[in-house]
């Protein structure tokens, strides 16, 4: 064969070779990292994976986003470095000021929510693919919060109520253990930020959360379904109590407050401790969120990304081969 020949061959095949290798990476996600899923977050609610994706307020999220939460574990910001109330605009809290989850900053009072006691202990369940090293900071909007108006910096104190550094990732997530405050009532915004200090990339999240009404002079206490009651009480949308899966609230357990709905329980889960006394108490199910798996490095790929490597190496090795051969003929 003519050298000019056996050059276009070549060439052609590393052409070819390298038109598949490109394709397989492009049909592989980039590797996120997590999110909040007990006290479910936005993000992850109204995620494909999330449970709460079929109520009134995750449709008109994702009607206003023009896309899915598919990447639910990806919502995060670079170069913060702690300069989060000079980064983040008010009313994009929950977005983190990114137009890809724009939907999440929606002014709503029926939001998927956890019932929490106040006062209480709290052990947040943070799904991670990729482990991080990094601060998690908790904050829990001010008394008198009103969520029918943008979140707002202001509606959050100076100082969280929690500050966790470096947890051990098991089992595919964080396990972060606080006190809530004891002073709050009706519904609120649980507000993660994850400061890594592995990465440059800073994380936000928005929980809602629902606290039983103060107890009132010759009342008994607030049981499960008062807290239930004044959660749907406040979605304003015209769905009743009944209506299933209109509001997702549920317990930090993970059940759902209308114990006719649906409520999964992946294998391998395990409950979240619930106070006693607490409204999630009495007939708590084990947390309902399916453990996502991590990888053993910010870089590293996943199981799809290794088999499409070792299949484009193989093309590639294979399509040297041939041309070398067709070069010495």
């Amino acid at each position: 064969m003519p050298r000019t020949t056996a050059h276009r061959t070549a060439a052609l095949a590393v052409s070819v070779t390298s038109s598949l290798l490109l394709g397989v990476w492009a049909a592989v996600p980039a590797a996120a990292h997590g999110a909040p899923t007990d006290p479910v977050s936005r993000v992850y609610g109204c995620s494909p994976d999330g449970d709460q994706n079929g109520t009134a307020a995750c449709r008109a999220a994702v009607a206003a986003n023009g896309a899915p939460f598919t990447a639910w574990d990806n919502l995060r910001v670079a170069n913060v470095n702690g300069r989060d109330r000079q980064t983040i605009p008010d009313g994009q809290l929950c977005s983190g000021g990114l137009p890809a989850y724009k939907g999440l900053d929606l002014a709503r009072a029926d939001w998927p929510s956890t019932r929490m006691t106040p006062g209480a202990a709290l052990t947040m369940r943070y799904v991670s693919t990729i482990p991080h090293t990094g601060t998690f900071r908790l904050y829990l909007t001010k008394p008198g919060y009103d969520p029918t108006k943008p979140l707002t910096w202001s509606d959050l104190p100076e100082k969280p109520f929690a500050e966790v550094t470096d947890p051990a990732l098991t089992d595919g997530a964080y396990r972060i253990g606080a006190t809530l405050p004891s002073d709050r009532t009706g519904r609120h915004v649980l507000y993660t930020i994850w400061q890594n200090s592995s990465t440059p990339d800073t994380y936000y999240s928005c929980s809602d959360v629902v606290f039983p009404a103060a107890k009132s002079d010759g009342a008994g206490a607030q049981g499960a379904g008062s807290a239930t009651g004044g959660g749907r009480g406040e979605g304003n949308t015209g769905a009743s109590p009944g209506q299933n899966g209109e509001t997702g609230e549920t317990s930090q357990s993970g059940q759902r407050a209308n114990p006719a709905e649906k409520s999964p329980v992946p294998a391998g889960s395990a409950p979240n401790a619930v106070p006693s006394g607490s409204p999630a108490e009495a007939g708590a199910a084990p947390e309902s969120t399916p453990v996502a798996s991590a990888a053993d490095a910010d870089s590293g790929p996943s199981a799809p990304t290794v088999a499409g490597g070792a299949a484009a190496v193989l093309l590639l090795t294979g399509g040297a081969a041939l041309a070398l051969r067709m070069r010495r003929r």
